[in-house]
């Protein structure tokens, strides 16, 4: 029987503002979409936090044994500064700013974003669309709206009439806005002037002479709204309806508000039964923001050319940062948060690597399979990767005990234990075994970490305790602890 016919899943609905049971459209198959990147620079690491997050999310219904199919696109065309109806588009003022073409910007940082993910040990997508690719689906969405009366066409351009769509039906649900909030103030460009009122947005724009990317449609040469996309890419390969859409806490308003306006004005039907949104990543208390410096890329984390943090980190030791914390809250990087994230994240590993020398035991202390349940009920409660983690160091500690032969485990836990936990912090969690993913240099780091505890044994039995001393004192400096026991010397990586 499958895991998900055993499990319940809660999700926080951001719609509701409540925590729903979660039932998919059709048992055994989830259809998700996630809003992706729009790639005209690095990947920030904000961005990679609302990635990871999503990740957990598809992981944790693959290992359920849900048919998921997850989408994420690719903004590579509309988006248009400040995320407003007029200004520059982000991509073509990048090529414009680099002497370039315009999908040569798209083309870099399309592989950074990859690059960068894959070393975060992000599953892919099932399917990754961009923007420039669905251009006929969304001229088509466009022309449904007109006909079913919620948009109309000024100079070439196409406005979703938000006003018309508020007699029928609720814009703004998903932030909690109303209408005289929506007036924008300082976004009112002199293009909007097309538009009947303020808060109505853009489904196609027109091309000025000088825009680069443009297209041929019914109204005019010109490209589409931004957040028309979505709509047209997840119908496309979710349907008119789907079980689960993410983004940035910061998509709300108005991106996704549009989308649910988009959608429900061709339909009729909400597009969308649960909707999540990851929470902000700040930098030493503040927001991260390029202009302000107030910020880090992750390959200067993984290389420690930064001017923010005292050493590099392995990218699973950042993910390992990221998973505990709960993707709703705000979460705080500074240089001693991961330092201690490194320090837990190496604990871990270094417990679950010891689990085969645990001796067998006649009986347990430790009910193992109710533990396995408190795990399985973390994720339940709307993917709380935090708790579940917590419930692993509580199975660190008992590996411990064992360890220290203050506890026992038969070898049958034990076995359902290693099982448990590499599928908690592998095939759940995404981290990666850094002593298998090193290999020989792992090995190697141990032989000469035992050489060491062999001199200092000599040293100690040579009563030379200034060089045994030495010897542990150094290790410890460098993040190697030595513990000396009945059984000889062990040690653990801090």
């Amino acid at each position: 029987m499958a895991l998900y016919k055993e499990q319940v899943i809660k999700i926080y609905n951001s719609i509701s503002g409540e925590k729903e049971t979660f039932t998919p459209l059709v048992e055994g198959n989830v259809g998700m979409y996630v809003c992706g990147p729009t790639v005209y620079s690095n990947v920030h690491l904000g961005n990679c936090r609302t990635f990871i997050s999503f990740d957990l999310v598809f992981r944790y219904l693959k290992h359920l044994g849900y048919k998921v199919r997850y989408v994420r696109n690719i903004t590579d065309a509309g988006h248009l500064e400040n995320d407003a109806d007029s200004g520059e588009d982000r991509i073509a003022k990048k090529a414009r700013l680099e002497q370039i073409e315009p999908m040569e910007v798209v083309q870099r940082y399309t592989v950074d974003f990859h690059n960068i993910l894959n070393k975060f040990n992000n599953l892919p997508p099932s399917i990754e669309p961009t923007a420039t690719g669905h251009i006929v689906e969304q001229i088509e969405i466009i022309k449904e709206i007109i006909d079913k009366g919620f948009a109309y066409v000024a100079n070439g351009s196409v406005y979703f009439d938000v006003l018309k769509f508020n007699e029928s039906h609720q814009y703004g649900k998903l932030s909690g806005r109303n209408l005289e909030d929506m007036i924008p103030n300082t976004r009112e460009l002199q293009a909007q002037s097309d538009k009947k009122n303020p808060q109505d947005f853009a489904l196609w724009k027109k091309a000025e002479p000088q825009h680069i990317m443009r297209w041929p449609s019914p109204w005019s040469d010109g490209f589409p709204g931004w957040h028309l996309e979505c709509t047209a890419m997840s119908t496309k390969y979710l349907g008119e309806q789907f079980d689960i859409h993410g983004g940035g806490m910061d998509l709300k308003f108005p991106h996704h508000d549009c989308e649910i306006a988009q959608g429900k004005a061709v339909t009729g039907k909400n597009p969308v039964r649960y909707w999540m949104h990851a929470n902000m990543l700040t930098l030493n208390g503040k927001k991260m923001a390029k202009s302000t410096g107030n910020n880090i890329l992750p390959e200067e984390i993984f290389s420690g050319k930064n001017d923010i943090l005292e050493k590099s980190f392995e990218p699973s030791v950042v993910r390992f940062f990221i998973l505990q914390a709960h993707y709703r809250s705000i979460l705080d990087f500074s240089n001693d948060a991961l330092v201690a994230s490194e320090k837990g994240f190496q604990r871990l590993m270094d417990a679950y690597h010891s689990l085969d020398q645990l001796p067998a035991s006649e009986r347990s202390d430790f009910d193992v399979k109710a533990w396995i349940q408190k795990a399985y009920d973390a994720m339940n409660d709307d993917f709380n990767s935090p708790i579940l983690i917590a419930h692993l160091f509580e199975a660190v500690r008992q590996i411990n005990a064992v360890k220290d032969s203050k506890a026992e485990l038969t070898g049958a836990d034990r076995d359902l234990l290693k099982k448990a936990m590499s599928d908690f912090m592998f095939d759940i969690l995404g981290l990666t075994d850094q002593e298998e993913e090193h290999g020989d240099v792992g090995q190697k780091l141990e032989g000469t970490i035992e050489l060491l505890i062999k001199l200092r044994a000599e040293a100690r039995a040579n009563k030379d305790f200034k060089t045994s001393d030495n010897i542990r004192d150094q290790l410890e400096a460098i993040g190697i602890a030595l513990k000396d026991g009945k059984e000889g010397t062990t040690y653990s990586i801090l």
